[in-house]
């Protein structure tokens, strides 16, 4: 490559929260940016509540990625962008895709050698190895993968998971090998991953970020009866049924975050 980029990685004001397969999370230690003293004020008591500004940074290596539309700060390399869609018919399909999952209808790809950076955001950013598994998304979440990985619309199983618990019919999901980056509301320690063998998990409120596309999701009374139910103060609940894996955000209630473009 011709180009350097200085004062990124090497930044003191900067830490490498985490890398995997060309992506690196960048975290801000401070904004240094402030102006005012109004602005000083806000960004310390953030930077006290551990809210700072984060950054995806992907590196191509003659390999291609996507990305969530309107995502991109800068770029820079041999690097070609295309919408990622094949003719009228892909166009279709993403727009409808887009519009049931929650998620961006176009998913631009970008193919090449140089370093994409995506904008900052103060949401938590994860990196999550997909090892030739599938999984289900929740709206909202998606920012990046390797092209390697294919998405999809994922149907709910039942009418009554989202008739009954406020959910979509359908959702974004991924499959294959490769990395896919997602912004989540907690970071990624918080999550708490329940591992099903044959089991049930049950869930009050929509605390799922992601799962398994192996397990059977419904809503469902938490009581055997509707008296039962209403006495418990529970009433309906998520359940997550079969073998395979739950991603919880155990101190937030999720709820869906706008696009890419409209969002920062």
């Amino acid at each position: 490559m011709a180009f350097k980029l200085n004062n990124v990685k090497e930044n003191k004001n900067v830490f490498i929260q985490d890398q995997m397969g060309g992506f690196s999370i960048l975290e801000y230690k401070e904004d240094l940016s402030s102006t005012t003293a109004l602005e000083a004020q806000a960004n310390y008591f953030m930077n006290q509540s551990n809210m700072r500004k984060k950054q995806l940074m992907i590196e191509l290596n003659n390999n291609e990625i996507m990305m969530s539309a309107g995502a991109m700060q800068y770029m820079i390399g041999n690097i070609e962008m295309n919408s990622g869609i094949k003719g009228v018919g892909g166009l279709m399909r993403n727009l409808v895709a887009g519009a049931v999952t929650g998620t961006s209808a176009v998913k631009p790809v970008y193919k090449g050698t140089g370093t994409i950076m995506l904008e900052p955001t103060y949401r938590y950013l994860w990196l999550i190895d997909v090892d030739n598994d599938h999984i289900v998304i929740e709206d909202g979440l998606f920012l990046a993968c390797h092209s390697t990985l294919e998405l999809s619309v994922s149907a709910r199983k039942t009418l009554s998971s989202a008739a009954l618990g406020g959910e979509g019919l359908f959702n974004l999901s991924v499959r294959g090998k490769g990395v896919l980056a997602v912004e989540a509301p907690i970071p990624s320690e918080e999550a708490v991953v329940v591992e099903l063998q044959n089991d049930v998990l049950k869930v009050d409120g929509n605390f799922a970020l992601m799962w398994s596309s192996s397990l059977d999701f419904t809503v469902e009374k938490s009581g055997k009866s509707l008296l039962g139910s209403a006495a418990s103060g529970e009433g309906l609940v998520n359940v997550y049924r079969g073998t395979g894996l739950v991603w919880l955000a155990p101190l937030t209630d999720y709820k869906p975050m706008p696009q890419a473009g409209a969002r920062r």
